[in-house]
């Protein structure tokens, strides 16, 4: 079978610019078919799970001929990484495993994925141009707030100083360092997720501490959805320029997909990464501009090839050449994910509805949390949303103005109608990871 060192082929170069994000679509076609085969037969020949569903369907490497061949292939789940814990989908032997990253699981055991010297030498290309295509340089300070550990955001950013970036390794929490390292280090990126970087500016404020006077310009958030409202707000707030860096610790980690200094979608980085947009219920392939689940394919990882991994992300792809000229695709931004849906009175809500309200509201704070209960038979949503320091000692009815607006704003998005709690500042659990906005009480 073939080898699988292609990624020191040169056509992978680790320059900001590098020949894969401006390649011919059918160049670069060219070059995700070769991949796909070496990878497929890889994963056939050294991954029992795979190799017995490809028998299963009546499906051997040979007969992928076409990118669109895929489609015959059996999806990978997270739940496939969960049953064969910790290496079973292992397709290297762990002494050509250099590394191990895990995210935790919903029962108890981590997904655990390794990286072979070669994966990480991916993972430092797509960082490198990720921040390339925001405008990042060498000699750019990168405050890095995404964990460090087991978690994939610290030490996939940390790539940054594979390029020249002077890299903060700051972590999460201890938000009274992170703005002394703001303040004096003159940090001009941060990397963290959106929910902790409003954490940070809240703290920022009242300390009297004014992002505009800091050399900070590039703000790269991620491993959380959020909305164009949220964005907006950021930047209004601290005045820099927050972009949309998207990835999985299943796929790689931090790096698959990266916004442009267009704002208009996070091209995929197809030479690494395929996909595809399938219907959530069905598993059939969508056509690109059709919203779906994501689905994504590896195109050069040694250690864990993901075959068909279902992201439970929910976007849809551009193929248009974006104004910054590259002609990779990119995944418009993720509006929700099919696994948070809330089935509410038969009527599907996502978390992402009600922080697109919110921000619709001036007095709203962006901190919030859904409550969903049983209640004689029926399904009650309660959202709880912090009040702005300057409005927790207003009179009542101020507050139940406020309430009204809010409760309206919701509805008009949801098309249901909710309770409104409002409660006082910081009274909503900070997190310095993902933020975690759904409190399911139902049995």
């Amino acid at each position: 079978m073939a080898t699988f060192e292609f990624w020191n082929d040169g056509n992978t170069p680790l320059h900001p610019a590098s020949a894969p994000d401006f390649l011919p679509r059918e160049q670069l076609r060219q070059m995700q078919l070769h991949r796909l085969q070496v990878v497929i037969a890889r994963a056939y020949a050294r991954v029992p799970l795979f190799r017995q569903r490809c028998d299963a369907a009546g499906v051997r490497p040979e007969h992928i001929q076409k990118l669109e061949d895929i489609a015959r292939l059996p999806f990978t789940t997270k739940a496939d990484l969960r049953d064969t814990y910790p290496y079973g989908l292992f397709a290297s032997p762990l002494d050509e495993v250099v590394r191990l990253h895990a995210s935790s699981g919903t029962t108890g055991k981590p997904i655990v994925i390794g990286y072979t010297q070669g994966d990480l030498d991916v993972w430092e290309n797509v960082i490198i141009r990720c921040l390339a295509a925001i405008g990042v340089r060498r000699g750019d300070v990168l405050h890095n707030a995404y964990g460090y550990g087991l978690f994939t955001g610290g030490l996939g950013l940390h790539n940054a100083q594979a390029m020249g970036v002077t890299v903060i390794p700051v972590s999460g929490g201890n938000t009274d360092r992170q703005l002394m390292i703001l303040r004096d280090f003159g940090v001009t990126a941060i990397a963290c997720t959106p929910s902790y970087f409003l954490h940070i500016l809240d703290e920022a404020a009242k300390t009297g501490l004014d992002f505009r006077s800091l050399p900070l310009k590039y703000g790269i958030f991620g491993a959380e959805p959020w909305t164009q409202e949220m964005r907006l707000r950021i930047e209004a707030m601290s005045g820099i320029k927050a972009y949309y860096i998207y990835g999985l610790t299943e796929i790689i980690g931090p790096g698959v997909a990266m916004e442009c200094t267009a704002q208009d979608g996070m091209h995929l980085f197809e030479d690494h990464f395929y996909p595809e947009i399938i219907d959530p219920e069905t598993g059939a392939v969508r056509a690109d501009g059709e919203v779906g689940e994501l689905v994504l394919t590896t195109l050069s990882k040694a250690a864990i090839p993901m075959i068909r991994y279902r992201t439970r992300d929910l976007t849809w792809l551009n193929r248009e050449v974006c104004a910054c000229g590259r002609t990779l695709r990119r995944i418009m931004r993720v509006s929700a994910r099919s696994d948070d849906m809330l089935i509410i009175r038969g009527v599907n809500v996502f978390p992402s509805q009600i922080e697109s309200a919110l921000m619709q509201i001036a007095d709203a704070t962006p901190h919030y949390q859904i409550l969903v209960r049983r209640e004689n038979d029926l399904d009650q949503m309660e959202v709880q949303v912090e009040l702005k320091p300057e409005n927790a000692s207003d009179e009542i009815k101020e507050m139940e103005a406020l309430r009204g607006r809010i409760a309206h704003a919701i509805e008009r998005v949801t098309s249901i109608r909710v309770a409104v709690t409002l409660v006082q500042p910081n009274a909503i659990a900070r997190s310095e990871g993902k933020a975690k906005h759904v409190r399911d009480l139902r049995t």
